[in-house]
């Protein structure tokens, strides 16, 4: 009788501790899906950075972002960098940064793309780049193409929406320099430099 009991009580020991190293093992692999995906940023988050990115005119960035913010919510990812373009009717665009997320780390990001249209002239920007809605770090690296060709104006920057699937990257850009016109294109950003903007 007590031999039944002692060996009942150890399968039930056997199993408490089986049941907590399997609870061990799930807990940091749920935690890590949970972390892949970036967790938003605020407002005035983003509005400093960009202060202290382009200087004096974050007012036009703090215009711009509640504009996006209306219609996307809060960004999860941003990226900072710089970028060259020219254009005389076909254009190409090839830019670097760094892409920064609350809780999912730093990327290195590349970004080049064609353009066509009634487009011509040339211009180097410092680019800051809002992300929304970002699944998770690696998916950054796609072609975005733009929304509904949405450019527009405010205090001095200049903003484009661009989109693939559920993701959106608003560039945000001030600097030298004049591109006059229209055009259709994308941007596609890589983890290594390329000179291939296809």
């Amino acid at each position: 009788m007590s031999v039944t009991k002692s060996s009942a009580a150890s399968r039930r020991d056997l199993f408490r501790l089986a049941a907590g190293a399997a609870c061990a093992i799930a807990a940091p692999s749920q935690m890590a899906r949970a972390a892949q995906r970036p967790e938003a940023y605020s407002s005035g988050e983003i509005v400093e950075n960009g202060h202290r990115f382009f200087g004096s005119i974050s007012r036009g960035l703090a215009e711009g972002l509640e504009t996006a913010n209306r219609k996307w919510g809060r960004p999860n990812a941003y990226i900072l960098g710089q970028e060259a373009s020219g254009a005389f009717v076909g254009g190409l665009r090839y830019g670097e940064g760094t892409m920064y997320t609350r809780n999912a780390g730093q990327k290195r990001v590349y970004w080049q793309g064609p353009s066509i249209g009634f487009d011509a002239g040339a211009d180097g920007d410092r680019t800051m780049m809002l992300v929304y809605n970002l699944p998770e770090v690696g998916s950054i690296y796609r072609r975005y193409a733009g929304v509904n060709g949405s450019a527009y104006l405010v205090g001095g920057l200049g903003f484009t929406a661009l989109n693939n699937e559920e993701v959106i990257v608003m560039p945000v850009r001030a600097g030298l320099g004049a591109r006059l016109g229209l055009n259709l294109g994308y941007l596609k950003f890589t983890p290594d430099s390329t000179w291939n903007p296809f």
